[in-house]
């Protein structure tokens, strides 16, 4: 705080920013604290402020690469020359990951490209759950399955949902069965932040990471809030609370998480006679221990607890009309466990990490009358050797054991006829070792290679290698070359929702082969110190090669889902480019755009290759997230928002309905206020635009069950009730209020 002299008199600082070693640091932020003044660092590391009252400062130093630091200086002459020494310390404002190498590791020595989003990033648009806070990632997209329960699942560069590994904590917790459901049972309160790695992983990670990963780390019990609330309703009367307490003893901390988010009031704004958004009411459970011991090994475990009841259809449905052919209405009942841990072995020469997890996932669902009634156990473990052999080679060794059991009421697991009454569960094992070795190569180059092998028990043998090379030419330029195989083992009815609607009859021509793909990626990534701020860059052009590729066939047959391994190969292929802008006064810029193409070549019915654009998948999409803040209020403003280009839609044969989504935006504003004492109070309007989708998207909403579908009077072009022509939600312009409040 200055405190001014009798005379008001003033001076100016004028003065050099320099590294011990004499070397200028350009374009730094120079403030002083609790004022409006500042300035930046010009090439030379020099700078000037005019017009300083005299009296007593803190001067405050922050640039990115650099230790920020502080000292108290005293202005009492005309000209005051203050130099300051600065050190390097690229940690410290460079996030440490460990999705791409198991390691924890500086994100810029990172030879792979990681992605971090913190959680400070998603209360930009604050949402109940992970699923929907995605939307202001570029690239990442959230993708609605289902226009009736609105279950779905996340495309990364336009790969759809079950190409995308789901990690919390590094553990394969939601995949399978709970690809569709499971996201929207992770609360933002657990989220300490989200790594995405966009391309292959599975020579660490195994199956489903064909197209990349999402891990989501949890919160560490030591360095949150002793409580935290976070409230929020909308003008949807939706409903959401986030509670957490931090308790334990000297040996060990725990962290308890309870998330409830409620919608119960039916709206149709469409006027389609169903319920724009299904009605949900959700509850989950996390508890997290964090244990010491000697030499700071790790000791950790969590549980979870989701209970789900969510349903959506004609609005007149009522529970009595459960799975019968009078109101239609989807219903799901969900309940899922989750036990996961992390266990360092008490090694002094090594580390050899240990880490298991546990899901068991219960569904109860009905579609129209349509039952589908499924259950899934995953349980995984893990032993890593990460182990330094010289200065110039860290490497890392693994076992892993993953065992998947599977039951449901579908052909996928019947004996017999449909009537027979018997099933028979499906087992797999998927043991698999992969051996990691990261080579430095002087200061400017990095190499890493990795293999890994898998057995399956149905497929046999899966072999998937690694290439990653980084070369710095010096601190503000990076270039990144990945190259790697990955593979999936398929199981329609665990992973497709639309398999499982009941609209239409699931036709599997043949036993189902892994599907392969071959990536390489080429990332760049730079940063622009300028005198108003620090610009980096982001750019990856990225492509994608796959065999045995599953496509879901619409269009063939009305009533029919088609699934086969495609006789020829399909491509997922672009270019991404992230933009982030810190100026020197209090305004943040985050933008990104992705550029796709993805397409199959497919034979056609004379035998040639027919190029055939994926389905809900747009060419370019894009991202932005705009900051300011009023530090004298302790008041920010957030405008965030994406835009995506159209999207094939799956359509029926004769269709009035166009081909092809129109492009659209969803935009959200918030305002947020800040107080000393832990409280926060924030609100705003999300779709600013109030676009929703076509009112007709659900075909014939009026006859669901196909009473009047042969009328050929009424309905001359034989058209069926479906409701797959969905590619944004139904949900339009709304506000919303909400309270935060934490003790430390």
């Amino acid at each position: 705080m200055a405190t001014t002299s009798v005379f008001a008199q003033s001076g100016k600082i004028t003065g050099k920013v320099t590294l011990k070693d004499g070397t200028p640091v350009s374009f730094a932020n120079i403030t002083l604290a609790n004022t409006p003044m500042g300035t930046a660092s010009d090439e030379k590391g020099r700078f000037t402020i005019t017009n300083v009252p005299y009296g007593n400062y803190t001067l405050k130093f922050s640039a990115i690469g650099y230790a920020s630091n502080s000292q108290t200086i005293s202005i009492k002459s005309l000209v005051n020359t203050i130099n300051i020494e600065v050190a390097e310390n690229a940690e410290e404002l460079d996030e440490i990951v460990v999705t791409g190498t198991m390691k924890a590791i500086s994100r810029k020595e990172s030879p792979v490209p990681v992605e971090v989003y913190s959680p400070s990033y998603f209360k930009k648009n604050p949402t109940p759950v992970l699923f929907e806070a995605l939307q202001i990632v570029n690239g990442v997209r959230p993708q609605l399955n289902c226009a009736v329960c609105n279950t779905g699942d996340i495309h990364i560069n336009g790969m759809e949902g079950p190409y995308t590994m789901v990690l919390i904590d590094g553990m394969p917790i939601v995949s399978g069965l709970s690809t569709v459901y499971g996201l929207n049972g992770i609360p933002n309160s657990m989220i300490e932040r989200v790594e995405v790695v966009k391309g292959p992983a599975s020579t660490l990670y195994g199956s489903e990471a064909v197209g990349g990963l999402i891990n989501v780390i949890t919160k560490t019990p030591e360095n949150v809030a002793l409580f935290s609330a976070d409230v929020m309703a909308t003008s949807w009367q939706e409903y959401n609370a986030d509670l957490a307490v931090k308790f334990g003893k000297k040996n060990a901390t725990s962290l308890l998480g309870v998330n409830y988010y409620n919608y119960s009031n039916p709206l149709d704004n469409n006027g389609d006679g169903f319920t724009d958004i299904t009605l949900q009411n959700r509850v989950s459970v996390f508890n997290k221990w964090n244990f010491k011991r000697i030499n700071n090994r790790v000791a950790s475990i969590a549980g979870r607890f989701i209970y789900e009841d969510r349903w959506g259809g004609q609005m007149n449905w009522t529970p009595q009309y459960r799975g019968s052919d009078q109101i239609y209405g989807e219903s799901i009942y969900t309940a899922r466990y989750e036990l996961m841990g992390a266990y360092q072995l008490p090694l002094d020469s090594e580390k050899i990490m240990a880490n298991f997890s546990y899901s068991h996932h219960d569904q109860n669902s009905v579609y129209g009358d349509m039952w589908y009634i499924a259950q899934q156990q995953i349980a995984f473990g893990q032993l890593v050797w990460d182990k330094k052999i010289s200065k110039s080679h860290d490497a890392l060794f693994g076992l892993a054991l993953r065992y998947t059991w599977y039951d449901d009421n579908t052909p996928a697991t019947r004996i017999g006829d449909e009537n027979s009454g018997t099933n028979k569960p499906d087992e797999i094992y998927l043991p698999g070792i992969f051996v990691q070795d990261e080579i430095k190569l002087g200061n400017k180059h990095k190499v890493l290679l990795g293999a890994r092998y898998d057995y399956n028990s149905e497929h046999g043998s899966i072999f998937t290698p690694r290439f990653n090379y980084k070369w710095t030419p010096n601190k503000n330029n990076i270039f990144r070359l990945s190259f790697g195989n990955g593979f999936r083992v398929v199981n329609l009815f665990t992973e497709d929702h639309a398999a499982t609607t009941g609209a239409r009859d699931v036709i599997v021509t043949e036993a189902l082969r892994p599907e392969r793909s071959v990536n390489v990626n080429l990332n760049y990534q730079k940063f622009i110190p300028t005198s108003v701020g620090v610009l980096s860059l982001d750019a990856t052009a990225f492509h994608t090669r796959f065999s045995n590729k599953i496509i879901a066939d619409y269009e063939t047959n009305d009533d029919q889902i088609i699934y086969d391994n495609l006789d020829g190969y399909a491509v997922s292929q672009g270019v991404s480019l992230n933009l982030d802008f810190a100026f020197t006064f209090p305004l943040k810029i985050m933008a990104g755009a992705t550029l796709m193409d993805v397409y199959a070549m497919e034979k056609n019915a004379v035998g040639q290759l027919e190029r055939n654009r994926q389905l809900l998948t747009e060419n370019i999409s894009g991202t932005f997230a705009i900051s300011y803040t009023f530090s004298r209020w302790n008041l920010s403003i957030d405008y965030t928002g994406n835009v995506y280009g159209p999207m094939r839609l799956p359509i029926l044969e004769n269709d009035f309905r166009n081909e092809f989504s129109e492009t659209y935006s969803l935009q959200n504003i918030q305002i947020t206020k800040k107080f000393n004492n832990g409280l926060e109070i924030y609100g705003g309007v999300k779709n600013l635009l109030n676009f929703t989708p076509p009112a007709n998207s659900i075909m014939r909403a009026f006859d669901p069950f196909d009473k009047t579908a042969d009328d050929p009077v009424n309905n001359p072009n034989g058209y069926t009730f479906d409701p797959t022509y969905v590619f944004a939600p139904n949900q339009g312009i709304r506000g919303f209020f909400g309270v935060r409040y934490s003790i430390r």
